[in-house]
């Protein structure tokens, strides 16, 4: 009998780690949780924090580079590049065996990024070329400023993990930048297939009932009891309606001449999955999220509970009217959703940048200690 994760992928849905260390690759573990059904690994600066300041594994390497001469942003990036190499090398074979579909490994662009969009594009540049993997997605946040360098990154054949999205509004635009950059690449691409070029759409989950649940304890605090049925609706029927979207262009006229052309559908990803409430079940951001075509990303906690009791059935599109009408229900009751997801994506960007900062202190006070004369 299949196990959990390979039934969720036999309905169309791909299960990645939200994770990494060199532990992780090195130690085997990673290659035990491809045999599983893993498809993809994603990182992100917080978890590189925790991966390198938590660990002396990373120290013999500062120690080397940091005679070197290294500076701590170079030896962060070479550590974090070795990672995410190797752990694309183990995941190589499922990009193999489903031609390019999958089997696919994150790095991030610098955060403190996120609002320049030239810097964006030149770093991407060099991440992807550097690491020289074809299975390699490189994140770029889902910012006013990354828009552009999405469209520019596709139309050069490069991987774009597309982060930080949590207005369906906003998605929208992503898909378009996605749209543009597989047009320039088709008239660029120097006759390369279309379906070497591979995107996913990280469409933030759990975070989005963190905040509009505080916005409901407070209103209910002030007076408003009748909000109780209301907590804990808004994330899920945010992503339902995004998938909506996503149906829409990927499987209507829109996207038919790429599709002909040999375009692949630009994936939606669900980030944020783990249950920050733990009133909440520990397969919240799971169980209601199964659907063909898209990606679940988890951390390793969330992945104990899909072995043990996730849903395996198709589960997306489900009450997608009853997601509509909760989003009504906030609109009439002037919880402003925009307002929302702009101000998660703005915490968002800083909760990338704050671990990133933390990191390269860190690494630069190894980088002091260890950097003795052999």
């Amino acid at each position: 009998m299949m196990n959990r994760i390979r039934q969720i992928a036999a309905l169309g849905q791909a299960i990645w780690l939200d994770y990494i260390s060199r532990e992780l690759v090195r130690g085997g573990q990673l290659a035990e949780l491809v045999d599983e059904g893993i498809t993809g690994v994603t990182s992100n600066p917080a978890i590189f924090q925790k991966a390198i300041s938590g660990s002396s594994v990373y120290d013999e390497d500062i120690s080397r580079l940091a005679r070197q001469g290294r500076s701590t942003l170079e030896i962060y990036e070479t550590l974090a590049m070795a990672d995410v190499g190797e752990a694309a090398d183990c995941l190589r074979g499922v990009y193999n065996e489903t031609h390019g579909r999958d089997g696919f490994v994150s790095i991030e662009v610098n955060p403190q990024l996120a609002h320049d969009t030239e810097a964006t594009i030149s770093e991407a540049r060099r991440l992807f070329h550097t690491l020289g993997r074809p299975n390699v997605m490189i994140k770029v946040p889902g910012t006013e400023a990354g828009l552009p360098a999405v469209a520019t990154l596709i139309g050069e054949g490069i991987n774009v993990n597309v982060t930080l999205i949590f207005a369906v509004a906003r998605y929208e635009q992503v898909i378009a930048a996605y749209l543009e950059g597989l047009r320039r690449f088709q008239a660029t691409g120097h006759g390369r297939p279309l379906g070497l070029v591979s995107s996913v759409a990280s469409f933030f989950v759990s975070r989005v009932d963190t905040l509009v649940d505080k916005i409901l304890e407070h209103r209910i605090a002030n007076g408003e009891p009748h909000l109780e049925p209301l907590f804990g609706l808004a994330a899920v029927a945010n992503a339902r309606i995004a998938y909506a979207q996503y149906k829409v262009v990927f499987e209507g006229p829109q996207f038919e001449p790429l599709r002909a052309a040999g375009a692949r559908p630009q994936r939606p990803l669900w980030a944020s999955t783990s249950t920050k409430n733990p009133d909440y079940p520990d397969t919240k951001y799971v169980d209601p999220l199964i659907g063909v075509n898209t990606v679940n990303t988890v951390p390793p906690n969330t992945l104990d509970a899909i072995r043990d009791h996730a849903v395996t059935a198709q589960t997306m599109e489900r009450d997608l009217d009853q997601a509509h009408q909760v989003m009504a229900e906030f609109a009439g009751l002037k919880l402003d959703m925009d307002w929302v997801t702009a101000v998660l994506l703005d915490e968002g960007v800083k909760l990338f940048v704050d671990p990133f900062e933390k990191l390269l202190a860190d690494i630069e006070k190894k980088r002091a200690a260890l950097a003795q004369p052999v």
